[in-house]
């Protein structure tokens, strides 16, 4: 063989290493019950955080450990532990995207994404604000007209 050959072969065989080791971060969307069934294995929840549970977080004492309960669009309910701190708005948030195992009864999140639409809707007030300047604007006469 030549060099160009063996130089070419070794090369496919990195593309084909890399992209199987990045194909075991790739994960789908799962609910309570189907990270349960994959216990151990790293799943992305979709959910949304259980105002009725208590959310344990003591920023003096550990502020490294986050506790709370999710539940899933299916109505299944799991409790999550995140070891980082807590996420700013956590509580306001509307949706949230879960990464990480399920160990036992309990899912091990290593990284908690918010989702949060009321921050981009615009304020019924700050549309109402716009609205009433606008149609002023537009029953006064304008006063820079030029005058021949």
């Amino acid at each position: 063989m030549k060099k160009l050959q063996i130089i070419m072969l070794v090369a496919i065989a990195v593309v084909i290493a890399g992209l199987i080791t990045m194909m075991q971060d790739i994960s789908t969307y799962d609910s309570i019950a189907s990270a349960r069934n994959k216990e151990g294995k790293f799943v992305h929840l979709i959910a949304k955080l259980d105002k009725t549970s208590p959310v344990e977080y003591d920023p003096i004492k550990d502020p490294n450990y986050l506790s709370f309960y999710a539940i899933d669009s299916l109505g299944s309910k799991t409790k999550v532990v995140y070891l980082n701190s807590k996420p700013t708005e956590f509580e306001h948030s509307e949706r949230i995207v879960l990464k990480g195992k399920m160990q036992g009864e309990v899912f091990q999140c290593k990284e908690i994404l918010l989702k949060c639409p009321s921050k981009y809707k615009d304020d019924p007030t700050q549309q109402m604000k716009q609205l009433n300047t606008s149609s002023s604007e537009a029953n006064t006469p304008a006063t820079d007209e030029k005058k021949y």
